[in-house]
């Protein structure tokens, strides 16, 4: 496939251009597999043993606020396909401040990823080989983030053989969950539906167990958001987000909803055995052979998965935040191949300091983690906001539409105002959003600082990857601010 840049760069072969190098079916996949990661294969245990079997209502809420979020930001990726995505509409609708926090909140979330994902990789690795998890771990990094640095299809193309892989197995799970679950299923020592209410009830913590099994179920979600960044590197953005958005329900619906069902039917909540992980928990309660192997495997290709599309989103949003002057402009230069190869190489450099910190300073590193806790609910919020002001202000209906708005907009931040004020209740949280919040406040300031000192000097949003004869279009559309 030819990769066109979206501008011709100085005559030294670099630019501040991406190219549209991601094909249809590596777009399709990424959305697919962008919300499947070790928290469906593992983490989900932690909700089933706080809800019980009632964890289905955490993650059919969680789910719908996913579902409404996509909605209200696919209107306006569809509207302007960006790399920036919710960033850079911020950015137009309510400020710079806006664009300038949550570009930084997020990206710093994604550097975050990049040594949970090498670290789970590399321990389970180190089971498998016995060598130290640290080596394991930093080699991960390293040849993903190499990967990166080649050019955009290699990352699409790493993403569609992990997501591929990750979706055979979960589709195999369900299959063999539904045999157990209807009793056919030879071998197997579980079948029907009982455990939903046979051991204390359908809820047998309470409602605010249900509540406090919605946050691992929301932040579990994490990820569907990536498909409108990736979607601005391929040739047909509009179609690919349209498609992605669509299709958005009926994959949390089976994969999450379909999943943790089968997990609660054929498991008891309070079984010892979820503590390996709701997966393997169900397979080895069917006697499927070398359950735990199977699992190991799937675990580090849905660890490396996340790796890899960490290092591209946090790339891809320091890009955009330095087109739009609010990142040093050396993280917009791209490379005859238009990768941002400073964003990548910076962006991969702080994540390997964040594994060694692991290591070498385990508190602080806790401490690190934290600061990320709730930053995802942010993400939720601002794109909320963001469209509600954004389609306040436009004269004519968008191709995309939010559904019943402004009422369903407005209650999606309701719902987010009310689980930040849950994390602020559960003693298990509070630590997370405080340092969140601090986080955020101390971006805000500077936003703020930033807008009021103007953006002498910066080049416009970035820009979805355009033909270079679009190019003068392009910066005379994204530029016209929405406010």
């Amino acid at each position: 496939m030819r990769h066109r840049p979206s501008a011709p760069g100085p005559s030294n072969g670099t630019g501040t251009a991406l190219t549209q190098g991601l094909k249809g079916r590596q777009i399709t996949m990424i959305s697919i597999g962008g919300v499947i990661g070790a928290g469906l294969f593992v983490g989900s245990s932690t909700a089933v043993a706080t809800a019980g079997p009632a964890v289905l209502i955490s993650f059919l809420l969680a789910a719908a606020l996913v579902v409404l979020v996509m909605q209200m930001l696919g209107e306006m990726a569809v509207a302007h396909p960006d790399t920036g995505s919710f960033s850079t509409y911020a950015d137009r609708a309510l400020g710079r401040w806006a664009g300038f926090s949550i570009g930084w909140l997020y990206w710093w979330f994604y550097i975050l990823v990049i040594p949970i994902e090498a670290i789970a990789a590399g321990e389970v690795i180190a089971g498998l080989t016995s060598v130290p998890s640290w080596i394991p771990a930093l080699a991960m990094i390293v040849l993903l983030a190499g990967s990166n640095l080649l050019a955009v299809r290699n990352y699409g193309e790493f993403e569609y053989w992990f997501a591929l892989l990750k979706v055979v197995a979960i589709v195999a799970f369900l299959v063999l969950g539904l045999l157990a679950v209807l009793g056919v299923l030879p071998g197997s020592d579980t079948h029907g539906v009982a455990n939903l209410w046979s051991h204390g009830g359908f809820a047998p913590e309470g409602g605010v167990a249900v509540l406090a099994g919605l946050l691992t179920a929301m932040f579990s979600f994490q990820g569907s958001e990536i498909v409108t960044i990736a979607a601005a590197e391929s040739e047909e953005p509009k179609k690919n987000i349209k498609k992605a958005v669509r299709a958005v329900v009926w994959r949390l619906g089976l994969f999450y909803l379909g999943s943790i069902f089968l997990v609660v039917s054929l498991v008891p909540w309070n079984s010892d055995a979820l503590a390996a992980g709701s997966y393997q928990a169900v397979l080895d309660r069917m006697n499927i052979p070398g359950a735990g192997r199977i699992m190991d495997v799937v675990l580090v290709v849905a660890v490396s998965s996340c790796l890899n599309s960490a290092v591209y989103t946090a790339s891809r949003m320091a890009f955009s935040l330095a087109r739009r002057g609010d990142a040093p402009a050396a993280l917009a230069a791209t490379s005859p191949n238009g990768v941002p190869r400073n964003a990548v190489v910076g962006s991969t450099v702080i994540g390997v300091v964040a594994v060694i910190a692991n290591y070498l300073l385990p508190s602080v590193f806790t401490y690190l983690i934290a600061s990320s806790g709730a930053i995802a609910l942010m993400m939720y919020l601002v794109i909320a906001l963001t469209q509600y002001a954004t389609r306040r202000k436009q004269g004519h209906p968008p191709e995309v539409r939010m559904w019943a708005f402004p009422y369903l907009t407005l209650a999606t931040i309701a719902f987010i105002a009310g689980v930040l004020v849950l994390m602020a209740v559960l003693p298990g949280h509070r630590l997370e959003l405080w340092l969140s919040l601090g986080l955020a406040a101390v971006l805000v300031g500077v936003g703020v600082l930033r807008q009021r000192g103007g953006r002498p000097g910066a080049g416009t949003p970035a820009t979805p990857a355009t033909p270079a004869k679009d190019e003068a279009a392009a910066r005379a559309r994204t530029a016209a601010p929405l406010r």
